[in-house]
């Protein structure tokens, strides 16, 4: 009892026949073995099939770790121009979904990707079969038509016409083509590829859960990425790079920030951006986001954004000694903000990259699978004798 009474997520109790142990949350529970991801937190070590995060952010290309993922291993030449010219022939999505994408104009881009990709299951030939291999093809086919589906909305909703994808382009480059209907810069097309890859997985987050349960059902992925895609909307799991970016907002200058924190933390509120589930040292991945988000904020003439992230920093570093340190949505949000994306894709960006890791995800569940099915620990009232509802009072 004193260990439940030390760690909010632990409670013990005795029952008449045997001992209950809670770990709410499931902090601590090791679900289930993987090859994905590698995570210690209280170093701030990640790494993809044993690959260092630091060497993939600053040498590899989103396409290069998507094939790292779904297959195993680095590709050689041949293999990886072979794997992007499949990635970028299937960017297309039927007229259809395009049609659906038309009807809820007016939606969260978030509540928008997640009704397409479930509208694009009823054109998917392999639908319903969940071998590795299928799911593998499934998985790619949905990371190239995410960016066709957030970026159709933006511009319908503006009352533009969608872009054609661009095959010439990469898989950064051709999102940003399709967003804002014009090639972007080599800066700005590496800084989406280098985030797109410090989001594409990230071990048995509540996102990959959510998959993993549904495709533990044996049911298809595209339904396990769409309670992906629900799961990943809540504000605990990825709003945070939208939210940090408001609080800039809201500070306007460097020289208000320290009192904007100071008072935020003494009313009992948090300084978004800061602390992590998993991480008890700084996220490895805000690093590669850091000097980046300074660079462009100097280019565009913005410094000011950079400089008040910097001084909320400074307030919370006392908060490092309990494990609260920056994570990658503290500088995320700044750059999308810098490249003119509105606040409500940050969201969807953040999906676009992860498509891969559930993806991941949903095959290792496949291969060794067990319906998830965990206990609740029953409190309410027992053997409660009904009640004719004429006798109730």
């Amino acid at each position: 009892m004193a260990e439940r009474d030390c760690v909010p997520w632990l409670e013990v109790r005795m029952t008449a026949t045997e001992e209950i142990q809670l770990r709410r949350g499931l902090t601590g529970v090791y679900l289930d073995r993987t090859e994905s991801c590698f995570i210690d937190g209280t170093v701030g070590k990640l790494q993809y099939r044993g690959y260092d995060i630091h060497e993939l952010a600053e040498q590899s290309t989103f396409e290069e770790v998507v094939y790292l993922l779904l297959n195993g291993k680095l590709p050689i030449q041949k293999e990886l121009d072979a794997f992007d010219a499949q990635l970028r022939s299937d960017r297309t999505i039927p007229d259809e979904v395009m049609g659906i994408i038309e009807t809820v104009k007016s939606s969260h881009p978030m509540d928008v990707l997640r009704t397409a990709i479930s509208a694009l299951s009823a054109f998917e030939p392999e639908v319903g079969d969940n071998s590795i291999e299928a799911t593998i093809r499934k998985g790619l086919r949905l990371t190239a038509q995410a960016p066709t589906i957030i970026t159709a909305h933006d511009r319908i909703r503006k009352g533009l016409s969608p872009m054609e994808p661009n095959s010439n382009l990469n898989h950064a480059g051709n999102f940003l083509y399709m967003l804002f209907g014009k090639e972007a810069t080599e800066e700005e097309i590496q800084l989406m590829d280098v985030d797109f890859i410090l989001h594409a997985e990230h071990g048995a987050n509540a996102s990959a859960f959510a998959a993993r349960v549904v495709a533990s059902t044996m049911s298809d992925l595209h339904s396990a990425v769409v309670a992906g895609i629900s799961t990943l909307k809540g504000p605990a799991h990825g709003g945070a790079a939208e939210e940090v970016m408001k609080m800039a907002e809201e500070i306007g200058t460097p020289d208000k920030a320290e009192a904007y924190a100071r008072n935020l933390l003494d009313g009992g509120g948090r300084v978004m951006g800061f602390g992590h589930r998993v991480y008890k040292a700084e996220d490895p991945r805000a690093r590669h986001l850091r000097e980046r988000s300074k660079n462009l904020g100097e280019t565009r003439g913005q410094p000011q954004w950079y400089q008040i992230l910097e001084k909320l920093q400074e307030v919370m570093k006392p908060y490092g000694q309990r494990g609260i340190h920056v994570n990658v949505d503290f500088f995320a949000g700044s750059i999308y903000y810098l490249m003119g994306v509105p606040d409500d894709m940050f969201i969807p960006i953040f999906a676009l990259g992860r498509i891969p890791g559930w993806t991941l995800n949903v095959a290792e569940q496949f291969a060794r699978n067990i319906l998830i099915r965990p206990l609740m620990e029953y409190t309410g009232p027992m053997d409660v004798p009904y009640v004719p509802i004429s006798q109730r009072k």
